[in-house]
């Protein structure tokens, strides 16, 4: 941990410095990756790179070290309080899984309990041998008679001829003693073909059940007596549990109407008249007690930025912080239940991430360190909003960072655009974009159709489109870097992950004459062996299935927006790099683009991430792949 006189002696020492800093210190994991504020207020909880080793760390009022845990090589993801002596950490794995399994590998994930007061430490599940050490969801923890429970989704074990594997494999909701790590069933599992969600109340009852149908997509919501309070029908999927009302005596959740626009209904728990919640607000988070999953307000988007607390004393605290950090991207991470303190992180221009506590009544907040020490604020690259057309005319945007420095005139661009694709990029520290920008390049990361930073409408505006109109609206933002005079058109790369490594690879494949060079992580080259892929993994869903097609188009098409079909017109040389491990876009779809591309006689280069997995959770592959990928552009269009 930094202390807030040591952090501004960084920032100080940090000015001095004339070169970029070295790519190493964006490709590195963040100093602080999460944070946690126990319930009183009291310790503070964090996972933080310290002299190379990833740590587990928590802390006392006095700043005094309670626990420090190396985290090895761990894929830690999170961090929280279950109560004031109880820390909970999330981590997950990649597992290889038998030939009963539809899929070879998958993500798995696990929560670490560590007691400050002698209870029970370790995982999760692991006091039972008819329970697998893998959770599927954290429902909530509740104090039950004095003692803290937490809400867990666990999957049943059963012991046969052939050893002991998953009974069914279906989510059963468990109540955890936490003091103890002894578990009891609070939710049976849904029957076959179906999935369930659930919400704990704040004396601990499973009090609302949503059952639904993976085969049609019907689907019922039930209260605390078992009585029916909403249901339907959603073929693609799309419905979901979100909260308990503002007085906990009503239910919200969220369905996708049949235009596939995100709606949100709330009913009273006893049964009674269903009412659309928010139905003129534009949302972009809910906030939600911990304690009850009672909703406690929201803050609106982006072009409705009020922030509403139902409580005023809590409504009053937000405003100020939104208020003080105002210019820079403000999250709210942790706070007390009243509001006293907060936990927040900030990042955007001159500010490449900082973590920062809020003593809300005593009006101070004070910084609790860097996540990136070595990139000291001016070497931040300037970062703005871009709006501009697609060629239809639809209104679009995308965020623009440029070199540190150097005047915006007729610079060498990267488009950046992002994964997904239902997904979308902000005005904040974006480690690799800003890697890019501190080696030259001006960056952009175009919000095309099918993002989520508008309205629904623009969201459905990409289904059908992978290869098309989402992929001129990139173009179409280049052109508009080009017009306004700050990028030349002709010395453009296009770089991505996941979907953003489609893109990539579709801009030397699909488009022709706009790029110097691709590099392309984790993209997928074959949209139809995507599909079957994912139907494969579903289990042969049909709700899948309806939600595919919905989003990729008629299937006798998919071999028209497939990049590695389209091999042989590739006029750029291409990067390919793909973690092992990854059980999102197999490596298999990037070995199969490498093979067509040497077929087909092209450049391009491969590089395999042994160990890796799709997010780029390891600081030495994710190092490695910035090392790699600015590399190649350096070499195939050079800054200078």
């Amino acid at each position: 941990m930094v202390s807030a006189l040591a952090f501004v002696t960084l920032a100080i020492a940090g000015a001095a410095h004339a070169a970029p800093p070295p790519l190493d210190a964006y490709g590195d994991l963040p100093q602080i990756e999460d944070a946690a504020v126990s319930p009183d207020g009291r310790h503070l909880a964090s996972i933080v790179q310290s002299k190379g080793e990833r740590r587990i760390l928590v802390l006392d009022p006095a700043g005094e070290l309670l626990v420090a845990g190396n985290a090895g090589d761990s894929k830690v993801r999170a961090i929280n309080w279950a109560d004031d002596n109880t820390v909970l950490v999330s981590k997950s794995a990649t597992v290889t899984l038998g030939h009963f399994f539809t899929t070879p590998r998958l993500e798995l994930s696990g929560t670490i309990m560590i007691s400050l007061a002698g209870g029970a430490s370790g995982m999760i599940f692991d006091k039972q041998r008819d329970i697998a050490d893998v959770v599927r969801g954290n429902y909530g923890i509740r104090t039950v008679e004095g003692r803290s429970v937490g809400y867990f989704g666990g999957i049943a074990l059963q012991k046969d001829r052939n050893g002991v594997r998953f009974k069914h494999g279906r989510t059963t909701l468990y109540a955890v003693d936490l003091a103890t790590n002894r578990a009891r069933v609070a939710a049976r599992p849904a029957t076959e073909d179906h999935y369930s969600d659930w919400l704990i109340d704040a004396a601990g009852n499973v009090s609302v059940t949503l059952d639904v149908s993976t085969t049609n997509g019907d689907w019922w919501i039930k209260g605390p007596d078992g009585n029916k309070l909403a249901q339907g029908q959603q073929p693609t999927g799309g419905i979901g549990l979100v909260a308990f009302g503002q007085q906990g005596q009503s239910v919200i959740y969220s369905i996708a109407d049949e235009e596939g626009n995100t709606r949100w209904f709330e009913v009273p728990l006893g049964g009674g008249e269903t009412q659309e919640f928010l139905a003129n607000t534009r949302i972009e988070r809910l906030y939600v007690d911990r304690n009850s999953s009672q909703v406690l307000g929201y803050r609106g988007t982006k072009s409705d930025e009020q922030t509403q607390l139902y409580d005023p004393v809590k409504h009053s605290a937000v405003t100020r912080i939104f208020r003080a950090f105002k210019g820079r991207q403000t999250r709210l991470i942790d706070w007390t239940a009243d509001f006293s303190t907060v936990l927040v992180r900030t990042s955007g221009n001159g500010d490449s991430g900082t973590w920062y506590i809020v003593d809300v009544k005593n009006r101070r907040a004070d910084p609790l360190g860097a996540e990136r020490e070595a990139i000291p604020p001016e070497q931040v690259g300037p970062i703005s909003v871009v709006n501009y057309k697609a060629q239809d005319g639809l209104e679009m945007d995308g965020i623009l960072t440029l070199p540190p420095g150097r005047e915006a005139k007729g610079l060498p661009v990267i488009m950046l655009p992002h994964g997904g694709p239902s997904s979308h990029d902000e005005p904040e520290f974006d480690w690799w974009a800003q890697a890019f920008a501190s080696r030259g390049y001006a960056v952009f990361q175009p919000n095309f159709r099918g993002s989520t930073n508008r309205n629904d409408a623009f969201r459905r505006a990409g289904y059908g489109e992978w290869g098309r109109k989402m992929q001129s609206d990139i173009s179409d933002g280049l052109a508009e870097l080009a017009r306004q005079g700050i990028v030349d058109p002709k010395r453009a790369c296009i770089v991505g992950a996941s979907y953003g490594g489609y893109a990539a690879l579709a801009g030397v494949t699909l488009q022709q004459g706009l790029y110097r060079c691709a590099v392309s992580v984790a993209g997928v080259a074959d949209v139809k062996r995507m599909y079957s892929t994912d139907v494969r993994e579903s289990g042969d869903s049909r709700m899948a299935v309806r939600a595919l097609r919905e989003e990729l188009g008629d299937p006798s098409q998919y071999a028209e927006i497939s990049p590695r079909r389209f091999a042989d017109r590739t006029d750029a040389p291409v990067l390919l790099i793909h973690g092992k491990d990854d059980t999102v876009v197999p490596l298999s779809q990037s070995k199969s683009m490498a093979d067509a591309l040497k077929d087909a006689g092209k450049p391009y280069e491969m590089v395999v991430l042994d160990g890796e997995d799709h997010w780029l959770s390891s600081a030495e592959t994710r190092k490695h792949m910035l090392r790699e990928s600015v590399r190649f552009v350096e070499k195939h269009n050079p800054a200078d």
